[in-house]
């Protein structure tokens, strides 16, 4: 499985400046198999997302929809969506033909008031794509072991972030907890400049299973990571300490 991790500046609250510069930025991309952008790609993450946040149905999701076939790959990332009336961070994965998958983000960002506007979503949501199964989390969630807890259902991890500078040590200890404790591979794609309200340095990056560092983005540049997962490794690994047999068995109330 080969994937494109996608470090970048984003313009604050302008999706179609965005979608071009994503256009640029993918132009020249070798052959993958699944392109990740960070959180609220489109827009930057907008907290007060009142005229900054997408209509729905999203322009944004519609460019997704044409980049994967396009490319012939999975394009992933989460938009500020206004829907029905609420506001949603809104995990999409779209494949070549058009399927889509969302995952709208659960754990909120409370400290900087994501919850006072945004709708949380309730459902943990995993995908298969060409033989790996992909768990979707948004930030915040990468916080929270119990919510990305492997039960033996997913390969992959996936954080998108705006991730800001100052808790940059959190975010890259936690990347590697994550793999290591769920014996999988995570990715890690957040964005690099800043917005009204915070810098971001990056730190995008593939973690393998045993929690080491398969590739990362230079901090603060923008780059794209391109990397190879290997299911074999995976399952060879798993098979020799299988780690997972050993986990209580309980459920998320």
């Amino acid at each position: 499985m080969k994937t494109a991790l996608v470090q970048y500046d984003i313009v604050w609250a302008d999706p179609a400046a965005n979608r071009r510069r994503l256009d640029a930025l993918l132009e020249s991309i070798p052959e993958v198999d699944l392109i990740v952008l960070p959180e609220m790609f489109s827009t930057g993450f907008a907290t007060q997302p009142e005229g900054v946040a997408e209509e729905s149905p999203s322009v944004t999701l519609e460019w997704m929809k044409a980049k994967a076939q396009e490319k012939d790959c999975a394009v992933a990332g989460s938009v500020a969506l206004h829907e029905g009336g609420n506001f949603y961070n809104r995990f999409w994965f779209v494949k070549p033909d058009g399927e889509v998958t969302a995952y709208d983000k659960h754990h909120l960002f409370t400290y900087s008031g994501e919850h006072h506007r945004f709708t949380r979503g309730e459902e943990r949501v995993v995908v298969e794509w060409r033989g790996f199964r992909f768990l979707l989390n948004v930030c915040y969630d990468l916080r929270f072991p119990v919510w990305s807890r492997n039960r033996k259902d997913y390969d992959a991890a996936i954080y998108v972030a705006s991730w800001p500078s100052v808790r940059q040590f959190p975010w890259d200890t936690l990347l590697r907890a994550r793999a290591i404790e769920n014996q999988c591979y995570v990715l890690g794609v957040n964005r690099v400049g800043k917005d009204p309200s915070c810098v971001y340095a990056g730190g995008t990056a593939a973690v393998d299973p045993y929690g080491a560092t398969l590739t990362a983005c230079v901090p603060g540049a923008e780059q794209i990571l391109v990397t190879d997962l290997d299911m074999g490794v995976l399952e060879a690994f798993r098979a020799k300490f299988p780690v997972l047999d050993d986990a209580e068995d309980f459920e998320i109330k």
